[in-house]
């Protein structure tokens, strides 16, 4: 069964004050990132149905709103997510080859995670860097203007910092 730490349901109630009386559900978003971080970096519909009872509102609008926005992952995830833009500015400098190459590097789909839980690939809609493209986001951090050399830079990095060799 999973449930928040004292600090944590502290931090929930914090994150709910900031709201007036009854609109608790305003708090959703941050609460759902709390649980994300704190579950294994996904939602689980138990998860989720926790969540749904902490602010007591129904399982559904819980769900509506992990698998709407992409920052929310419904299902494991690897160590290192690369959250590749496919919209049309990044498509139109090469995000699908970007994604393609990604795919044959590692050997996984869109929405897969590797065999070694390392990596998750994810196509993402805009994420605000149109100067930049193609790019993604890796954790925090942007990665801009990406070339197969620089995914494969990427890669090792991860890797390394991992301490999984190839």
């Amino acid at each position: 069964m999973v449930k928040f730490s004292e600090a944590q349901l502290a931090e929930v109630k914090r994150l709910v004050a900031r709201y007036p009386e009854g609109k608790q559900k305003s708090a959703l978003l941050p609460v759902l990132h709390l649980a994300q971080d704190s579950f294994g970096g996904w939602l689980s519909s138990e998860t989720m149905d926790y969540v749904a009872e902490l602010l007591q509102i129904t399982p559904i609008e819980v769900y509506e709103v992990a698998t709407f926005y992409s920052m929310y992952n419904t299902k494991p995830v690897g160590k290192y997510m690369f959250e590749v833009c496919q919209t049309g500015p990044c498509m139109l400098r090469g995000s699908d080859d970007i994604i393609a190459y990604i795919e044959k590097t590692l050997g996984i789909k869109p929405g897969e995670t590797t065999a070694d839980g390392l990596f998750t690939l994810k196509t993402v809609e805009c994420l605000g860097a149109c100067g930049y493209a193609p790019m993604m986001q890796l954790g925090k951090h942007y990665r801009e203007h990406l070339t197969k050399e620089k995914v494969d830079a990427i890669i090792d990095e991860c890797r390394k910092t991992a301490g999984v060799l190839n």
